[in-house]
């Protein structure tokens, strides 16, 4: 039998963000943010923008895509450079506090030469999404990367499916994930040995080291394109920010999945959706209920 979720509870762990009154970017960690190929520069650039508003000293975007990788008039604090294929020289001139790979990162050799990249540094919180894992998916080569560095830096990766994508990782249909969310997250965290987040209602969050916990708050507003790439963005400023203030990569990926439910709920109750409610909205939501809890 699975074992039952306990309810997600977070505000205890927000308060260690707080900020010091001498403190500079450089305690916010620097952030690499990986993916935008052609026609999902989108994707990249929400994830960059959960990035800084929730609290990442620099927030750096790898844009696949050519026609993308330039100075967003919008958001100009994104550092946007074009993804090449000097990627280990790039990653270690960088020096990320953390890493994320999978928004709008398409399926191309340049996508899977990153993902790998990405997989074989070392020692360093790494968020895994969308099609980082399509492609995980799809290659017992990266799987094995996968579990290899899970293996020697433990506690150091995340993975957030939503059903479809942990149907994929586990071979089954997403029928069968959602029919028993728990033996997914169950089966998940056994192939991959990751902090695994599986998204949809009520998100579970567990990994090989913590038992499972359940996400109460969120509503249907939230099934809109470029949420999960939000969350992404988000679990990495917290992570970056939790190098330095005694915050782990799972307790980072609590706050943030409570953070981005909240914030959509917050939304809800003033109004704001749940039709048409946009991940750019819960985005500054999200930036107001932190300071607020910090």
């Amino acid at each position: 039998m699975s074992i039952q979720p306990e309810p997600l509870a977070v505000p205890n762990l927000v308060h260690q963000l707080k900020r010091g009154p001498t403190e500079h970017k450089g305690n916010a960690g620097k952030v690499v943010l990986i993916g935008g190929a052609p026609g999902m520069a989108g994707a990249l650039l929400l994830a960059g923008k959960a990035c800084i508003h929730l609290g990442a000293g620099w927030t750096i975007l790898e844009m696949l895509d050519p026609a993308s990788a330039r100075a967003d008039t919008e958001q100009p604090e994104l550092m946007i450079r074009l993804a090449t294929s000097n990627i280990q020289e790039t990653l270690n001139a960088t020096t990320p506090d953390v890493m994320a790979i999978g928004p709008g990162l398409g399926q191309s050799t340049l996508a899977h030469q990153y993902l790998n990249a990405a997989l074989a540094h070392p020692n360093i919180p790494l968020i895994l999404d969308a099609d980082a894992l399509n492609l995980i998916s799809d290659s017992n080569a990266l799987l094995s990367l996968l579990q290899a560095r899970n293996l020697q830096y433990p506690g150091l990766t995340t993975l957030t499916p939503h059903p479809g994508e942990a149907a994929k990782l586990l071979k089954r249909s997403a029928e069968k994930v959602q029919s028993d969310r728990m033996k997914a997250i169950e089966n998940l965290i056994e192939l991959t040995h990751s902090i695994v987040a599986l998204k949809g209602q009520h998100t579970l969050i567990a990994s090989p080291q913590h038992r499972p916990l359940q996400c109460l708050a969120g509503n249907p507003g939230m099934g809109t394109g470029g949420m999960g790439d939000v969350l992404t963005g988000s679990i990495a400023a917290v992570a970056a920010q939790g190098v330095r203030h005694q915050l782990d990569l799972w307790q980072a990926t609590c706050i943030a999945v409570q953070l981005h439910a909240a914030a959509a709920d917050n939304l809800v109750k003033k109004g704001i959706g749940p039709i048409g409610l946009t991940p750019s909205e819960t985005i500054l939501e999200m930036r107001s209920l932190l300071n607020q809890l910090t």
